[in-house]
């Protein structure tokens, strides 16, 4: 079943077009950062863009900071949205389970596939922002790039900790894969599954800005996404990164027991 999904997955031509829509903001930027080589000045814009001018090697950080609020999750949140829905909408979910198929099984298929599109997604955003970066953008003098901290990083660090940065923006997404995979087992539209998703985002980061909800701060779905800026840190801080990953457990155990509870029991005539 989980091999089915992939190469649905990977057949689909909407699974490309989203890829590439995610991916076309950061080639833009890079196009405009070295036709004008105007950056924005340190400690504005997205994670690392003001230092992506001077060192190319960066981009692919730049990059996943500015897809990573937005537009990674609005992908996720449809193409979640549409597992269980999409099936229910065309009428190919009763004849899914007819087959010896589990309805857990199915779920976590389903799962699997999604988290195949955020692999895909993330890898495709940050080979084109390396290869934008290091034909369009400056480079560092001597082989080191300056941490977060202001100490240099060898080739090596950068390489390791940048490797650690992309597998945590995909793990920040298993949160929104599992409300989407939830809503997906209630409404049979998937555009409802992700509109809903979206409300949960939005409500995220509204609630994030308020002082009154400070208290549901640690708590809220967005708070710890960028948290991998703190992995370029000297020495690295784990706190916020730890805590993000751990969120997005409790999100991904709470969510998937829900949508299972929902499937298991839910009358399927379509």
């Amino acid at each position: 079943m989980i091999a089915v999904e992939l190469v649905k997955l990977l057949r689909s031509r909407r699974t490309w077009v989203t890829i590439l829509l995610v991916d076309a903001l950061p080639t833009l930027v890079a196009v405009l950062l070295a036709v004008t080589d105007l950056g924005p000045r340190p400690g504005t814009g997205p994670a690392f863009l003001s230092a992506v001018i001077h060192n190319g090697t960066l981009y692919p950080l730049a990059a996943m900071a500015m897809v990573l609020p937005l537009f990674l999750p609005v992908a996720v949140a449809i193409t979640a949205g549409e597992a269980i829905a999409g099936e229910s909408q065309a009428g190919t979910l009763r004849y899914l389970l007819i087959r010896p198929v589990g309805r857990g099984r199915l779920l976590l298929a389903k799962l699997v596939s999604v988290m195949a599109f955020v692999l895909l997604t993330v890898l495709v955003v940050a080979a084109t922002a390396l290869v934008t970066g290091q034909l369009l953008l400056g480079h560092e003098q001597g082989g080191a790039t300056i941490s977060v901290s202001g100490t240099a990083l060898t080739t090596g660090e950068l390489a390791w900790r940048t490797g650690l940065a992309l597998v945590y923006a995909m793990l920040a997404m298993l949160g929104v894969a599992s409300i989407a995979l939830f809503l997906s087992t209630l409404v049979r539209s998937p555009l409802a599954a992700a509109m809903g998703t979206l409300a949960v985002l939005v409500a995220s980061t509204l609630l994030f800005t308020l002082d009154a909800a400070h208290a549901l701060r640690p708590y809220l779905l967005t708070r710890y996404w960028l948290a991998f800026v703190d992995l370029f840190r000297d020495p690295i801080l784990w706190t916020n990164v730890i805590h993000g990953v751990l969120q997005q457990g409790a999100y991904v155990v709470l969510f998937l027991a829900a949508a299972w509870a929902n499937f298991a029991t839910k009358d399927v005539t379509d």
